[in-house]
């Protein structure tokens, strides 16, 4: 059995966790606090941390930045607990050699798959990193974190505003955008030249890959949905640095993988989902996907929550209609707020 060392200082959310992942056949170490938390990872050396970031005394990063100074401690996996989502915070953690970060409150399945994908992760690296340190080069980038920041760091900046197109289904594929600020939808135009949008990008997603060993050209449109950033770095160029880096190419593959299962999910939505079912996941898919709060609302125009649902802009406007007539939100303008968020979970 795998042993995991639980930081967290909210006693009642220590205590459910570790009793989740107890039901789940872990063995579970608890420590209140950054302090314990330190000292119980080089007494115990557990095959992986959860922690908390905002702690008393000695928060999550100063936990993360101790553990892997330490000889004996640097190689365990690492994740991240926190309420905060801003991109600089999870950048931040990341760079600080994290392997994951979920916010709070999280689901039980996102919490094991985290767990065992990062576990199995890192015997897999375990087995990959046999090669001399001698043979390995300094600027040689080694995990997907460091190709992030080398695209912050040598992409080429482009802002766009919010409606402009930033590629075109069919144009020459010879640019790779790592997204730094703003949302952005890509979509393609069915037989009848209607719109259907195919997935949303935030913060700290990669945007526009396509084939590395044939021209094939963008396989749809994306376009700014607020005003965004962006770096881009050349086709030929990442693939030069996936040729020298095994290890970022199985985090990338890894990344896509995920991707593509989330398109299926939405894809099966809409197939054989009611209308009512579709409208209300599409509305919470895009409170997450612009790291909102129920209570914040979101300003998304009918059209797009439409286009994603994969239903017509009537029937939308007149699910929304229902919907606020039955207390389930609250429409200002294009503005919706979530009034009964368990409600929207579970319609049907």
């Amino acid at each position: 059995m795998k042993t995991i060392l639980l930081i967290e200082d909210d006693t009642a959310l220590r205590e459910n966790t570790a009793e989740l992942l107890e039901l789940n056949d872990y063995v579970v170490i608890t420590a209140a606090n950054g302090t314990l938390g330190i000292t119980s990872a080089k007494e115990n050396l557990p095959d992986i941390i959860v922690c908390d970031i905002m702690m008393p005394e000695t928060d999550g990063y100063e936990v993360l930045e101790v553990l892997s100074s330490h000889e004996a401690t640097s190689h365990i996996p690492f994740i991240f607990l926190s309420a905060r989502t801003e991109h600089k915070e999870i950048r931040k953690g990341m760079n600080l050699g994290a392997d994951d970060y979920l916010t709070k409150p999280f689901e039980e399945e996102d919490l094991i798959s985290a767990i065992e994908s990062r576990i199995a992760k890192a015997k897999i690296l375990s087995n990959l990193s046999q090669v001399k340190e001698d043979e390995t080069n300094d600027d040689e980038i080694r995990s997907l974190h460091e190709l992030k920041n080398f695209f912050d760091d040598h992409g080429d900046v482009v802002t766009y505003k919010n409606g402009e197109e930033i590629f075109k289904e069919g144009a020459n594929s010879n640019l790779i955008y790592l997204i730094l600020k703003g949302i952005i939808k890509t979509s393609k135009m069915d037989e009848n030249g209607k719109e259907l949008i195919t997935s949303l990008f935030r913060p700290d997603d990669f945007l526009g890959f396509t084939s590395f060993i044939d021209n094939v050209p963008y396989q749809e449109s994306a376009m700014a949905i607020e005003d965004v950033t962006l770096a881009a770095v050349s086709k030929n160029e990442l693939k030069g640095i996936l040729e020298k880096s095994q290890k970022v190419s199985f985090e990338l593959m890894e990344l896509l993988t995920d991707t593509l299962s989330d398109v299926k999910s939405q894809l099966l939505q809409m197939a054989y989902s009611s209308v009512r079912k579709k409208t209300a996941q599409t509305i919470l898919q895009f409170v997450e996907v612009l790291s909102k709060t129920p209570e914040e609302g979101i300003r998304i125009s009918r059209n797009d929550l439409a286009s994603v649902a994969g239903i017509a802009t009537e029937s939308l406007i007149r699910t929304l209609s229902g919907f606020k007539k039955d207390g389930y939100i609250e429409i200002e303008g294009r503005n919706i707020k979530i009034l009964n968020i368990e409600g929207l979970k579970t319609m049907q």
